[in-house]
């Protein structure tokens, strides 16, 4: 049966049913997406996908909401949204339509239901403060999508709906652009993870291009390389590696006598003809050659000594 109907609530929107939404126009581009509370619309049938509405959780019936008591929850019992129960049925589907290869979908599905699904269940359920983000909290997507409400005082009678749908493609570009991301990260790791077995023992590595590296150092537990050299244009770069992604603090910093250099200063400081640029917090250095840049990757090794 073709679905013709994608349908969830009127009235104010939250990320769930907009983020859920991104997700089933992109499987049913030709379905009309409706936001109503009439409950003829809301009858199940085979033509539609209903969404944080209805009352009820009944995949076989494509019928999502999460309102209702008991509420659905994931095996480790944290609560669903709605687009986590659209993910967890739709998900699969989504990925192999952005062309996400076969080999990568599960555990891109598994990686982005942990990293953007849950924590908007749990914000959307009450079961995470917004506060856990401190000062950033107005900056989260949740709040961020919710800023594109209509004002209080919006007379437009179809307010809701069209502030609703003018979100949609905003929300449709985090997605997109973190599901490519994700797909991005999986073709990088087999490049990267022969990159690590061609630099052995040495803690430089160095790669074809600016790319993800860090999930395959830590698959590889490569914790001995303390730079990646790249090509960057007609330039060579040099960078630090992060501890984790949630500080700035690095393996190993670049010499501290480059610090904040460029050109004819930078060449004077390190003895390296080429060298161009050092960033003032020793994260980044750049060259206008392969050998140049090397030759401050070596210098910069030796100076940890």
């Amino acid at each position: 049966m073709t679905i013709t109907h994608l349908i969830t609530h009127s009235g104010g929107f939250h990320a769930d049913e907009l983020l859920s939404s991104v997700i089933l126009t992109k499987l049913y581009p030709d379905a009309q997406l409706l936001r109503s509370r009439d409950r003829g619309l809301l009858t199940p049938s085979a033509e539609k996908i209903i969404y944080d509405v209805g009352g009820d959780y009944n995949a076989e019936a494509q019928i999502f909401d999460h309102h209702q008591r008991p509420s659905p929850l994931r095996e480790d019992e944290q609560p669903y949204s709605s687009f986590g129960l659209i993910w967890a049925h739709y998900g699969r589907a989504y990925l192999a339509a952005m062309g996400v290869p076969e080999v990568d979908v599960d555990p891109i599905h598994a990686t982005f239901d942990t990293k953007f699904v849950l924590p908007i269940d749990l914000l959307d359920n009450g079961a995470m403060e917004p506060s856990v983000a401190g000062p950033l909290s107005i900056l989260t997507l949740p709040s961020l999508l919710g800023s594109l409400k209509p004002v209080f005082d919006d007379p437009s009678p179809t307010a809701d709906d069209d502030a609703f749908m003018a979100a949609l493609p905003i929300a449709r570009s985090f997605v997109e652009a973190m599901v490519g991301n994700m797909a991005a990260k999986a073709r990088a790791q087999s490049i990267v993870m022969a990159a690590i077995e061609a630099a052995g023992t040495s803690p430089i590595l160095e790669l074809p291009m600016g790319m993800p590296y860090r999930s395959a150092l830590d698959k590889a537990e490569a914790d001995h390389i303390l730079f990646v050299v790249t090509p960057r244009g007609g330039d060579w770069t040099i960078g630090g590696i992060k501890l984790s992604g949630d500080t700035f603090d690095q393996r190993a910093d670049l010499p501290a006598s480059w610090a904040g250099l460029t050109d004819a200063a930078l060449e004077e400081a390190s003895g390296v003809k080429g060298a161009k640029f050092c960033h003032n917090a020793r994260f980044i250095a750049v060259a206008d050659s392969r050998d140049a840049i090397l030759a401050m990757a070596d210098l910069a090794v030796k100076a940890l000594a």
